[in-house]
């Protein structure tokens, strides 16, 4: 992603967050990016051409980090702290600081649904990769890596919507992890 595009994206995700995607304009989204409406619209068409992209280059980000601190770790309890670390708690603290960030996150707009989607289903390939290595002892236990693994996704994206608080969050993660270390490591 070019400088440009990538501040104009940065720009839109805080004009998101502060308005709301219904109230957002690309006026105002030109306005926090610093460059003109017709900028905008030649690198972005629409609003929401600009919102699939701040979907996606959170998803690249987040990928990103959680392969570069996962690198030179063994232990897959350490790999799961990281990948909640940014799948749950960075995007949790995100909504609660900001009016309007879970309408980005939860994809109210139908091309947010399929960014989304798109991310869930990376994340799930990496989360099958960190697990694949426990095949064996996840079969002995009655479940395939696909099926530990989307009970996991499904948990982490219920923990981030109905934690009521840090304390609860951190705890319903802790619980999650348990639960996928048992599974991976029973013989």
């Amino acid at each position: 992603m070019s400088e440009r595009r990538e501040a104009i994206v940065k720009a839109a995700f805080q004009v998101f967050s502060r308005y709301g995607l219904k109230r957002a304009t690309m006026n105002d989204i030109a306005e926090e990016a610093g460059v003109t409406r017709q900028t905008l619209y030649n690198v972005f068409a629409n609003k929401d051409e600009l919102l699939r992209a701040t979907i996606r280059l959170h998803a690249d980000r987040s990928i990103a980090a959680i392969e570069a601190r996962c690198a030179g770790l063994c232990d897959l309890g350490d790999k799961l702290d990281v990948v909640f670390d940014r799948l749950v708690v960075v995007p949790w603290v995100l909504v609660h600081a900001t009016p309007h960030g879970d309408e980005i996150l939860s994809g109210v707009r139908d091309v947010a649904r399929q960014e989304v989607a798109l991310a869930d289903s990376r994340y799930a390939a990496m989360l099958e990769t960190m697990l694949a290595p426990y095949a064996e002892n996840l079969s002995t236990a009655g479940m395939t890596v696909s099926q530990l693994c989307d009970l996991t996704q499904r948990s982490w994206y219920g923990i981030r919507h109905k934690a009521r608080d840090r304390d609860h969050l951190d705890t319903l993660l802790k619980s999650l992890k348990a639960l996928v270390l048992n599974a991976a490591r029973s013989c």
